[in-house]
């Protein structure tokens, strides 16, 4: 019987999820299987590929014989590179970074939260407080400088106006 590692699809339209299974050569893409010796979602980031090693090393040991899409994934994972004995057996499978526990994530959050906050202002508060101070002793000294321009322009209002009224009073 000739056998084939080969994809098998499963998801929804858009999303993509294969299982790489063992299977008779003469049965359609979503048919029975033999055994499923691993799984590929392309659609997360990076691409989750995993592989039964063990599994695939003895199917391949007995013929079976990979499709190009697995082929490139056993070549991925290193399991094509230990199969014929070529360098690189290690692969070149990027591995998604393990996500911190929500537990982690709370106390680091409830540590910083009871230290203060850790890092400076964007902004110093500092500089803003002489600034602040400069402006309103400007406005203060303007507030003065129009209260002691204001009588002093009303008595010179009233002084032409009165100068103007003698001459008209002397004729």
């Amino acid at each position: 019987m000739a056998v084939k590692i080969k994809l098998t699809r499963l998801g929804k339209i858009r999303n993509p999820q294969y299982r790489i299974a063992v299977a008779d050569a003469r049965t359609r893409r979503d048919g029975r299987s033999i055994e499923v010796i691993g799984r590929y979602h392309p659609k997360e980031e990076p691409s989750l590929i995993e592989i039964d090693s063990e599994r695939a090393q003895y199917w391949l040991s007995v013929g079976a014989q990979p499709t190009e899409p697995v082929l490139k994934l056993l070549k991925i994972t290193g399991d094509w590179q230990k199969f014929k004995g070529l360098p690189g057996a290690e692969g070149k499978l990027k591995v998604k970074p393990a996500k911190p526990s929500k537990l982690e994530l709370f106390n680091a959050a409830l540590a910083e939260a009871e230290g203060g906050p850790t890092t400076e202002a964007t902004t110093a508060k500092k500089k803003k407080a002489p600034a602040k101070k400069a402006k309103d002793e400007a406005k203060d000294e303007a507030k003065d400088d129009t209260k002691a321009e204001a009588p002093a322009e009303d008595a010179a209002a009233e002084t032409p106006a009165a100068e103007a009224a003698e001459p008209a009073a002397e004729s």
